[in-house]
């Protein structure tokens, strides 16, 4: 009839049509006595690293939290985005078990990665961890990485001074914006651990500030299309295959337990120190 109709514009729902990933929202009492029973033959040392503001030391505390069910202080959290790394130190976290005692693994927190104009930790310093050659306590210099007549650089390192399970923690509300300079540094890490068997894997935090479904309810996490979309990207970039991508939502504000938040901490926790018993049983 010579007029024009305009094509509608198609936008795909928010949430998926099914859960992609299964989860027991109820699993928390499983998975908790799991690891209390968990013995490994030397104590199992994963490390945490990614750019700065990502969420390390909160992902230490609030395993910490999940683990004992309560409030907690391990590792100084940042409360103010200053674009500076708050962790100026390596320190090992080890985690309390609920009846007393250590779990069978500690965390090694470290300073965040950012592009060389800003400083960060250098990403021979990491490697130099992965291997076991800095100490505990080592104060990161963004300016240059340690040297071997360092006090805290151990020269001869033994298999349990080295790394079992890498974890890179990336924060879900801002990776499509995040300088391709730090994710340039990240590869490099993770093709280094890859020639050394190190085993890898990324927890994407900050999901609730990444999606609006997964804010107004935190169970529609694996049915959330954009969440999908993140952890996917994140395999993409950093060539992680997605079953060793788990998105979590670090405690912030709440000082009691959130059973979802605790699930999908401890699912996470559940893998990565299995892969780091793994490492260890398999180089035995």
């Amino acid at each position: 009839m010579g007029s024009s109709s305009s094509k509608s514009s198609y936008y795909p729902p928010a949430e998926l049509d099914r859960s992609w990933r299964k989860v027991t929202w109820r699993e928390r009492n499983q998975i908790l006595p799991e690891l209390e029973s968990l013995t490994s033959s030397e104590v199992l040392k994963i490390l945490l690293y990614g750019p700065t503001g990502a969420g390390k030391s909160s992902f230490v505390n609030s395993v910490q939290k999940a683990l004992l069910g309560r409030n907690v202080i391990s590792a100084q959290e940042q409360t103010i985005r200053s674009g500076k790394s708050f962790t100026a130190t390596i320190k090992t976290h080890k985690m309390k078990k609920r009846g007393g005692g250590r779990f069978p693994f500690v965390f090694q927190d470290i300073m965040g990665l950012q592009p060389d104009n800003l400083g960060g930790i250098e990403t021979t310093d990491v490697i130099n961890i992965l291997e076991g050659h800095i100490s505990d306590g080592y104060t990161f210099n963004p300016l240059c990485s340690i040297t071997k007549d360092h006090p805290k650089y151990n020269q001869q390192p033994n298999p349990d001074d080295k790394v079992h399970c890498l974890v890179c923690i990336l924060p879900a509300d801002c990776i499509s914006r995040m300088n391709n300079e730090v994710f340039d540094k990240m590869r490099f890490i993770r093709k280094t651990a890859a020639k050394l068997n190190i085993p890898q894997v990324i927890v994407l935090t900050k999901v609730d500030q990444a999606c609006e479904v997964v804010n107004k309810d935190l169970k529609k996490i694996y049915q959330s299309r954009k969440m999908s979309d993140k952890i996917q990207e994140c395999s993409d970039k950093l060539g992680i295959s997605l079953n060793n991508i788990y998105p979590v939502q670090n405690y912030y504000a709440e000082i009691t337990p959130d059973e979802a938040t605790d699930v999908l901490i401890l699912m996470a926790l559940r893998d990565i120190v299995n892969f780091a018993k793994d490492f260890v049983e398999d180089r035995d």
